[in-house]
């Protein structure tokens, strides 16, 4: 997997792990995410983080302190940081282009919010031709008026497992 491979981090922002509503399952996320990025860094693959730069009323504005990346995952000096306005990674961003010059074919996915950023995200890399493994126990999101987070991120491990990527969980990820 290590030729061509990056490891792409979607939206792990402070915001999203706020004590009046913090994302699903954060800090079993935060530790998989450590080890995630731990290990492609050991093994020279590159690790980019996605940054949503909110508009308007949306909380994860740049001049609001939910904004920065997580501390506990913190880009290394190095890496590649991408901002976006919208659930899709790709749209009006970089991220191709920053793909295109590292060579990359294989992408690795994990972050927040499952159903929204991630899940549009791999969409958009399956339909631009990149072979994408979708981490299965490193992404999340929060409980809405109909499903649990649980039942929101199985389903769409489920849905985007069946077409648009390859599903692994953290301990299956080989970066070597």
């Amino acid at each position: 997997m290590k030729n061509h491979t990056a490891l792409l981090i979607i939206d792990v922002q402070l915001g999203m792990f706020e004590e009046s509503d913090p994302v699903y399952n954060g800090e079993a996320l935060i530790n998989t995410l450590q080890d995630l990025i731990g290990r492609a860094r050991a093994a020279g693959i590159p690790v980019i983080f996605v940054q949503h730069d909110g508009q308007g009323d949306q909380p994860l504005r740049p001049d609001l302190p939910g904004w920065p990346i997580h501390p506990a995952i913190q880009p290394g000096p190095a890496e590649l940081v991408v901002h976006k306005h919208d659930p899709d990674s790709f749209q009006e961003t970089s991220l191709q282009q920053e793909l295109d010059a590292l060579g990359i074919k294989n992408l690795v996915v994990a972050g927040i919010q499952t159903e929204f950023c991630v899940d549009t995200t791999c969409r958009r890399a399956y339909s631009l031709g990149y072979k994408v493994t979708l981490v299965q126990d490193a992404h999340t999101t929060w409980h809405n008026e109909h499903l649990q987070a649980s039942q929101i991120i199985a389903h769409h491990n489920l849905t985007l497992g069946n077409w648009f990527v390859s599903l692994k969980p953290a301990n299956g990820i080989q970066f070597e």
